[in-house]
């Protein structure tokens, strides 16, 4: 039994390995292609009949790029195709979404206290919602609303920002700025699925054909490419905010997932107008910045008291000597060492979630910022608050940290 369980978190540790080396090549691939689309000099009257080239040098050679605005002339014989990074990234995400959210949804996709409701439930809801979000987007794209850029990416916005109050007040805070990543992830994969690579073998067919492709289907893709370039970073935070509770247990969470989007805008306008040559507007990196301080702002509101960084020597003794201690000790022992022990009471664990223990007075202490955080000033711990953990015992817990910490 022992074997197959830990088969399984090697299976999901393997999944979720994959997932991260796909997305840094699709990462990779697609911010290097905008950047050489927008740093390609196109004032030169190429011989090839090219739109635009650039000189680039790397690993001790240079590079000598051409972009054709529609197609070349001939079809190259080894032409290379871009594709399988966004597959492998989506269908690696889903994957993990299944091994994590899907069949553990009564440990970390449901929490009653923001939604009664059943496991099978939240995983409909999660499976119609990344649907919805692709057939939503797609057709507004493919609307005449959609042919203005900057109007289609402000509506795209106030989207994200409505999806981001629903899946909070669906999903346990955890769950749900995850599924807010994977609603924008899946209609990144998609474009790439269901637009971009259908537009590029029109015009490879067009071009084996003898026909001169429609321009149309280049500006399309190009369209695609940019709202998936400005969509990424803000994913890339989502997926790693499961890991902070300050993000994702915040009763502001739906609003710290609305900001990140914006800073995610404010980055990538930096770095695509250094590429165009269009200047240097440095004002981004304030406004992320000020954005950033936001977010950390209502992580915390309305609690306005930070904690003290612990002290590196004695502090465990400190925390065990503090005014309250007894009291949180059992409200630990009762709320939380079920699952944190070396032999976890609870049906279907077989080791204490990431190796923390919580039996002991001295492993309580050794623990004391972790509890605060994750069990005191957030509402992370218990996962879906399955052992009832009461306010007034939260309450305890910071009135505790605060005492021993002087905060």
């Amino acid at each position: 039994m022992y074997d197959l369980a830990a088969m399984g978190e090697w299976i999901e540790f393997a999944v979720r390995w994959v997932h991260v080396i796909t997305a840094i090549a699709w990462i990779g691939s697609s911010f290097y292609f905008i950047a050489l689309d927008l740093g390609l000099h196109r004032d030169r009257n190429l011989a090839s009949g090219a739109d635009g080239e650039e000189w680039q040098v790397h690993g001790g050679g240079f590079y000598h790029v051409q972009k054709y605005l529609v197609a070349p002339d001939a079809m190259p014989g080894d032409l290379i195709w871009f594709k399988w990074e966004s597959y492998s990234t989506w269908l690696s995400g889903f994957a993990l979404m299944f091994l994590v959210y899907y069949m553990g949804s009564e440990f970390f996709l449901v929490d009653p206290a923001v939604a009664d409701i059943a496991g099978w439930q939240a995983v409909l809801i999660s499976l119609a919602s990344l649907a919805f979000g692709w057939i939503a987007y797609d057709r507004i794209c493919k609307s005449k609303f959609g042919d203005d850029n900057t109007r289609l990416m402000v509506l795209l916005y106030v989207i994200l920002v409505a999806m981001a109050y629903f899946y909070t007040s669906v999903f346990s805070g955890r769950a749900a700025l995850l599924h807010l990543g994977a609603f924008t992830g899946t209609i990144m994969s998609a474009n790439v699925f269901f637009i971009i690579m259908p537009n590029q073998r029109i015009v490879v067919a067009d071009l084996k054909a003898g026909r001169t492709p429609d321009a149309k289907y280049g500006k399309i893709a190009k369209q695609r490419s940019t709202h998936n370039n400005y969509l990424t970073l803000p994913v890339i935070f989502l997926m790693l905010s499961n890991h902070y509770p300050l993000a994702f247990a915040s009763e502001m969470n739906w609003l710290i997932a609305s900001l990140v989007f914006l800073m995610g805008v404010t980055i990538r306008h930096y770095f695509n107008t250094l590429h165009a040559r269009k200047g240097n507007p440095t004002w981004t990196w304030l406004a992320t910045a000020i954005l950033f301080i936001v977010i950390m702002w209502l992580s915390t509101a309305p609690m306005f008291h930070a904690a003290e960084r612990e002290e590196a020597s004695g502090a465990a003794l400190r925390f065990a000597q503090a005014e309250g201690f007894e009291e949180v000790h059992d409200i630990v022992l009762g709320r939380c060492s079920m699952c944190h022990a070396a032999e976890p009471g609870w049906e279907g664990m077989h080791w204490a979630p990431k190796g923390v223990r919580l039996e002991t007075e001295a492993q309580i202490a050794r623990q004391a910022r972790d509890i605060y955080m994750q069990a005191g000033l957030t509402h992370a711990m218990p996962p879906a608050n399955l052992s009832y953990m009461e306010p007034a015992e939260r309450a305890k817990i910071v009135a505790w940290y605060r005492t021993a910490s002087g905060g």
